[in-house]
């Protein structure tokens, strides 16, 4: 295996764990927030019980966010050192952000969890909403530095350098907001139905039993309204790719030709070769109308971007494809579980529904992990979009399949430790849990 492919998979599965423990830790402590809120408003035990099973999920999945975020951190300089050489001065600022956003989150989560009966109950309750904001706060952080990998700005490049550096111009680059917006709505919307997929199942085994119950609908309350709104961010980020990263943009839909107006290709499969996409479903003119809010506008397709500036075109129209298939699916069962709500209707603990919630549970981190192919895959052959390659960028150290396929391992372990941790959780929850008769 070439040393550039393996640097790239080291990455790739890197992240691909992180963003899921990541994600999980940014939104588990806004329900378990919520629990805690409707606890303090109705006194109700089953409520307590269910902030207090909750907050377990938060301290694993902060520790085990943090273990996979450093290793990311140490991975970017021994792997990329080029990149990390012109970058570092340029981007430090939302990472330095983030680093202090992840120590007032420790700080945080370490005031909630020995706060029980030592703090006053309304400020040990905004502890924990602190948790939340503060990882959500370093996720953006995150993201910023990303977006500025998609959307380089903040210096001028003379002669192979950086000068005239802006920190803050780099880290309020054009992608920062929307890249932003849609990973914490999916962030949200993932962890949300994953939740509630885990507690509907729970509920096929303990028919209406109530800590299941009103888990599943905090869960599904929070993913319903981010599912919904999740399109607009969308919407906002694919006239901001098309606009800054036309190759990403036609790469997505798989756009060989320009065209003027442009089809919205729903799946199909690319044949690069051909330059033609097989199977597909066109919807005339949305393409257009999605990348500039102009069912006529014109949409630049492959055929004006150099073919070695390509981005792998069947990867990123893929995985497009199922992010969004993905997240229709979810808006879809987001909306049936809102009707059934608002009718107060019997059907939402009716089997068939549980199931339906059930099998939602991966769809969520499905459409993230491959959200994020689009983002990064999109963005090749570019680590800098535009200034510099990533085949350029990487180590001149042989050999790097081998930690690669040791870091593997390592993260598959802390994977199969993570679960166990979890299901055992899970396991106990009914043993230190028993319903009253009245909730009963």
């Amino acid at each position: 295996m070439e040393d550039l492919v393996a640097a790239r998979l080291q990455m790739a599965i890197s992240l691909g764990f992180h963003i899921i423990f990541a994600c999980i830790g940014m939104v588990m402590p806004f329900l378990m927030a919520f629990s805690h809120w409707k606890w303090l408003r109705t006194s109700q035990p089953v409520y307590l019980d269910l902030t207090k099973a909750w907050s377990k999920g938060v301290a694993i999945f902060f520790a085990t966010g943090a273990v996979s975020g450093t290793v990311l951190s140490f991975e970017l300089g021994l792997l990329w050192p080029k990149f990390m050489e012109h970058a570092g001065p340029i981007f430090g600022m939302p990472f330095s952000w983030e680093g202090t956003a992840f120590f007032l989150e420790a700080i945080a989560i370490g005031l909630f969890l020995y706060g029980w009966k030592r703090l006053n109950k309304w400020v040990h309750w905004v502890t924990g909403v602190f948790v939340g904001i503060s990882g959500v706060a370093s996720g953006i952080f995150v993201v910023a530095a990303n977006a500025w990998m998609n959307s380089p700005s903040g210096f001028e490049w003379v002669n192979g350098h950086a000068i005239n550096i802006d920190p803050v111009a780099a880290m309020f680059n054009d992608a920062w907001f929307s890249q932003a917006l849609h990973m914490t709505l999916a962030a949200f919307v993932s962890t949300s139905f994953a939740v509630a997929g885990i507690h509907a199942l729970l509920l096929l085994k303990h028919p209406k039993h109530p800590l299941h119950l009103r888990a599943m609908k905090i869960a599904l309350t929070f993913g319903a309204i981010t599912a919904l709104l999740q399109p607009l961010s969308g919407d906002i980020s694919a006239k901001d790719v098309a606009q800054r990263q036309p190759a990403k943009l036609a790469a997505m839909e798989a756009l060989f030709q320009t065209s003027q107006p442009a089809d919205l290709i729903i799946g199909g499969l690319p044949d690069v070769d051909k330059q033609e996409v097989n199977y597909a479903s066109h919807l005339p003119g949305f393409l257009s109308f999605l990348a500039h809010g102009d069912f006529s506008a014109e949409v630049k397709g492959l055929d004006t971007i150099p073919r070695d500036e390509w981005p792998p075109v069947v990867i990123v129209h893929i995985a497009f494809q199922v992010m969004v298939g993905a997240g229709m699916l979810l808006m879809l069962t987001g909306l049936i579980f809102l009707f059934l709500q608002w009718k107060r209707n019997p059907l939402l603990t009716h089997k068939n529904f549980l199931r339906l919630v059930a099998l939602a549970t991966p769809l969520g981190f499905i459409a993230v992990e491959a959200g994020w192919v689009v983002t990064e895959v999109g963005r090749q052959p570019w680590i800098m979009y535009g200034i510099m390659r990533t085949a350029d960028s990487v180590t001149p150290m042989n050999g790097l399949v081998y930690p690669m396929i040791t870091f593997t391992i390592l993260y598959l372990i802390l994977a199969v430790l993570v679960t166990w941790l979890m299901i055992r959780q899970i396991r106990v929850l009914h043993e230190n849990y028993k319903p009253s008769l009245q909730e009963a």
